[in-house]
C-alpha cells in the first residue's frame, strides 16, 4: 500500500524499521593495518552487550514499505520488514548501545534530535540536535533546547518550545556494565501538523472532474452540487481547514506537553550472576485535539499511556516483550465517541455532505452539522471520506542468532495513535491514492540482543588509547546553523519530488 502524507512536520524518527534484531549501525571495522598497533575497542568476551530505543512524537510517512532495511547483521536485510520511501517527523529520543561497534565513540549515543528526513532508511545528522557519546563515560546528562530553525515547512506545521536530555555512559574496566549506558529524552510544548489535504482539490466546483463509480449521472450530480456549496475545497475538508483570515486550522494539533523516553540498561537476571541488556521506550501525553476550534473538535483523551519494554537474556525462554497499551477516549461534543484500546484498536469519524440541504457551508464529520448541532433524524447524506483514529498493536519478533556473537535478538513496535484521511468509493476522483494523509504519534521501538547466558560483567585492564576520529560534534555548533538553509532547501525539494512521485497514475483503488 502506498500512502501520501502531507509534507509538513519538521522532524524523523530515525529508528522506526520494524522490530529487528536490535543493531545499532556503525563503522565498518577496516582491515588491520599495523598488527602491533593497540586495539581500538574493549577485548571481546566481557561486557558485550547491544540494544537500542527509539520513541519519536510525531512522524509522517511517504511511500511506505518502498526500501529494504539496512542492518550490520549479515542476511538480515532480507528479513526485515521494508522501511518507507521518505520519512520526516518531530522530535526523536533515542538510546543507543552496541558493545561491538569498532569506534569507541559509537559503543553508546543518546540523542535528542528536533528534526530531519530520512530517505530510504538513511539519514542525515540533522543541525540542533543534542547527543552525548561514551566511552568516556559522563558523569551528568547534557540537557538544552534543541528547537528547529525557521523552515519554509512553518506554514504548514507549527511546534512550540522543543527541549530534550540525553547521557550516555561507558566503564573503562567495565564496559556496558554500568547499569543505566544510554538515557535520552524529549518534551514538546505543542505541535499543530496538516493545515490541508494536497491530494485533494482546492477549488469546490468539481464540474466534469468527479465521476463516482457507484452512483449514477443524477447523484454525480447531487454531489457536485453539494460540494459547490460548501465554504472551501476539499483539500481544506470543505473549509474546515481554512480557519479564519490568517489562521489556519490544524488536523491535529497538541495543546498540552507530550515528552517521549528511551533508556538502554543492564538488569539482573534472577537466579544468575550475569545480566540482561532491557531497552525502554515510554510516552506521556495528556491528550490530542483533531479540528481544534471548529464545531467539529474532537478530543483524543489518553487515559492510558503506552510503556514498551524488551529484555533479552540470550535465552529465548527468559527474554521478554512487555507492552501496556494505551487506552484513549475519544470525544466529540461532549459526548464519547467510542475507546480505544487493544480489544477495540479502531475507530472511524465519517466526512460528508448533505444532499438535501443546500444552506450547509461546512461538511458533516461526526455526528455534528457545521453549526454544532447534532445531525437531525431523516437527513440524508453522503460520506465522502473517513477519519480513521486507530491505536497500533504490538509488532514483535525474536529470533536465535550467532553473529556477532551467539546470542538471542528480540524487537518490537508499537504507536500510540495513527490518524489517516481516507477516501471512500463514493468520492469519484481519479488517481486517489488508499490513504490521503496519514500522522503517527509516539513511535515506539526497542530492541535488546545479549549473548547465551546473559551479558558477562567482570573488570579488564584498561586499554591504551588508540587513535580515532573525534565524537560526532551534533549540538549547536556554528557549522551545523550554517548547512540549515541547504538542509532544508533540499528537504523541500525532496518532498515536492515525491509527491509527483506519488501523483502519477497508479492501480485503481479496490
Amino acid at each position: 500500500m502506498r500512502l501520501v502524507a502531507l509534507p509538513g512536520v519538521v522532524g524523523l524518527l530515525v529508528l522506526c524499521a520494524g522490530p529487528a534484531a536490535a543493531q545499532v549501525p556503525t563503522t565498518p571495522v577496516p582491515p588491520l593495518v599495523d598488527p602491533s598497533g593497540p586495539p581500538a575497542a574493549v577485548p571481546v568476551g566481557t561486557g558485550r552487550a547491544v540494544g537500542d530505543a527509539g520513541t519519536g512524537l510525531a512522524v509522517i510517512r511517504l511511500l511506505p514499505n518502498s526500501a529494504p532495511t539496512r542492518s550490520i547483521i549479515p542476511g538480515a536485510e532480507d528479513k526485515l520488514p521494508k522501511q518507507a520511501g521518505v520519512e520526516v517527523g518531530f522530535g526523536l529520543a533515542s538510546a543507543q548501545v552496541n558493545s561491538e561497534a569498532y569506534l569507541s565513540f559509537e559503543k553508546v549515543i543518546a540523542q535528542a534530535s528536533p528534526g530531519g528526513i530520512a530517505v530510504q532508511g538513511a539519514s542525515p545528522q540533522t543541525p540542533g540536535a543534542l547527543a552525548q557519546t561514551a566511552p568516556p563515560g559522563n558523569q551528568q546528562p547534557r540537557a538544552g533546547g534543541i528547537n528547529p530553525p525557521s523552515t519554509p515547512l512553518d506554514t504548514l506545521v507549527k511546534a512550540g518550545l522543543l527541549n530534550g536530555q540525553v547521557h550516555a555512559q561507558w566503564s573503562d574496566t567495565l564496559g556496558p556494565c554500568v547499569g543505566t549506558i544510554a538515557d535520552s529524552s524529549t518534551e514538546l510544548a505543542s505541535l499543530s501538523a496538516l493545515n490541508a489535504i494536497p491530494t485533494l482539490p482546492s477549488t469546490p466546483d468539481l464540474t466534469g472532474v468527479f465521476d463516482a463509480p457507484n452512483l449514477d449521472p443524477a447523484a454525480d450530480q447531487a454531489v457536485i452540487d453539494g460540494l459547490k456549496n460548501l465554504t472551501g475545497g476539499l483539500s481544506t475538508l470543505g473549509g474546515v481547514l481554512s480557519g479564519q483570515g490568517s489562521t489556519k486550522t490544524a488536523l491535529l494539533s497538541l495543546p498540552n506537553t507530550l515528552s517521549a523516553r528511551s533508556v538502554v540498561r543492564l538488569v539482573d537476571i534472577p537466579g544468575s550472576p550475569n545480566k540482561a541488556v532491557e531497552s525502554t521506550s515510554t510516552m506521556q501525553v495528556a491528550a490530542v485535539k483533531l479540528l481544534a476550534g471548529t464545531p467539529f473538535e474532537l478530543s483524543v483523551n489518553v487515559v492510558s499511556q503506552p510503556t514498551l519494554v524488551v529484555t533479552s537474556t540470550g535465552d529465548k525462554a527468559t527474554s521478554t516483550v512487555k507492552y501496556t497499551a494505551p487506552v484513549l477516549e475519544v470525544v466529540q461534543g461532549g459526548k464519547s465517541l467510542g475507546r480505544l484500546d487493544a480489544a477495540n484498536p479502531k475507530l472511524d469519524v465519517p466526512i460528508g455532505i448533505p444532499l438535501q440541504n443546500p444552506a450547509e457551508k461546512l461538511p458533516i464529520i461526526g455526528g455534528l452539522l457545521g453549526n454544532g448541532q447534532a445531525l437531525p433524524a431523516g437527513l440524508s447524506k453522503l460520506d465522502l471520506g473517513v477519519l480513521r483514529l486507530s491505536v497500533a498493536g504490538l509488532n514483535q519478533k525474536g529470533e536465535d542468532s550467532t553473529q556477532p556473537f551467539k546470542g538471542y535478538q528480540l524487537g518490537a513496535t508499537a504507536r500510540l495513535l495513527d490518524l489517516q484521511v481516507l477516501p471512500t468509493d463514493a468520492l469519484g476522483l481519479p488517481n486517489l491514492p488508499s490513504a490521503l494523509a496519514q500522522i503517527s504519534l509516539g513511535e515506539q521501538v526497542a530492541r535488546a540482543y545479549a549473548p547465551t547466558g546473559g551479558v558477562i560483567c567482570g573488570a579488564t585492564a584498561p586499554l591504551p588509547p588508540a587513535p580515532q576520529p573525534k565524537g560526532p560534534q551534533l549540538a549547536y555548533t556554528n557549522a551545523a546553523y550554517h548547512s540549515v538553509p541547504i538542509f532544508w532547501s533540499g528537504t523541500v525539494m525532496l518532498l515536492i519530488g515525491v509527491i509527483l512521485v506519488a501523483a502519477l497514475p497508479r492501480r485503481k483503488r479496490v
